[in-house]
């Protein structure tokens, strides 16, 4: 289980293939495990890299914050010598892509966006309301309560509920009170409006039309803020593309990583 030693605390990822870098960044009560499938796809031309922010998965620190995922990003890739990459994340992991992009752009080639929130207004009531200590507090006094969240949470998410469920659950299991609500709650107050607009790199935002945890809309957000941005629009799927349309969802990546269209 290869681990990194950074100023903010240990990280854990996974990397695969060989070739010119990839990085993977997961969302809110996600882990690197939601990247196995892709991984094993774009690790055939690219080296993957798939990380555990700091809370969830196995990496462990202080500082639940989407301001310190930024920089466990750029930690992470001086750590390893990464010069230039791009970035693809998925909802929460998305919105620190961006921030890596605004804050360190001479180290990213391009960005790709999975229902991502531009707008942290644009997220699930039930997401909003998790980023607050007393209702973090009371979920994870009741490990039932818990239960039932990431039960709708997953079923309403995606069209491969029981797969999502079970990943997620085991997630959710390693988090604490805190990495649980810091993050959401930072996640809740976030606005790149402004910061995208000076980006320069390529950008695909990819949203599913089902979506009922970010607002599908925000395709549209970051194509009229972000002056390189494009959007693709996956009609049936929901929070979680690769899980819903998998072979499309790879396909683009990997068109988007060529340059292709």
């Amino acid at each position: 289980m290869p681990t990194l030693v950074t100023e903010k605390g240990i990280v854990h990822y996974e990397t695969y293939g060989r070739g010119r870098p990839v990085i993977l960044l997961h969302g809110w009560l996600g882990s690197w495990a939601l990247w196995r499938k892709t991984i094993e796809e774009l690790g055939k031309e690219f080296r993957t890299y798939a990380l555990d922010f700091i809370g969830f998965g196995e990496s462990s620190g202080e500082g639940f914050t989407v301001e310190t995922y930024v920089e466990i990003v750029n930690l992470f890739m001086e750590k390893l010598g990464i010069v230039k990459a791009p970035l693809i994340g998925h909802s929460m992991g998305g919105t620190v892509s961006l921030g890596v992009a605004a804050r360190y752009p001479q180290k990213i080639v391009k960005v790709a966006v999975v229902g991502s929130p531009i707008v942290g207004s644009s997220l699930n009531f039930f997401l909003k309301l998790s980023g607050y200590k007393g209702i973090a507090d009371m979920v994870f006094a009741m490990p039932a309560l818990l239960n039932v969240f990431i039960y709708g949470l997953t079923h309403l998410g995606t069209n491969d509920p029981n797969t999502l469920y079970h990943m997620v659950k085991e997630d959710a299991a390693k988090t604490s009170p805190d990495s649980f609500f810091q993050s959401i709650g930072t996640l809740r107050k976030t606005d790149l409006t402004e910061q995208i607009t000076q980006l320069q790199m390529p950008i695909l935002g990819i949203y599913g039309r089902k979506d009922i945890i970010v607002h599908p809309k925000q395709g549209k957000v970051l194509l009229k803020h972000a002056p390189n941005s494009r959007e693709a629009w996956f009609e049936n799927s929901g929070h979680f593309p690769m899980l819903d349309e998998p072979q499309r969802f790879h396909q683009t990546i990997a068109n988007f990583l060529h340059g292709r269209e």
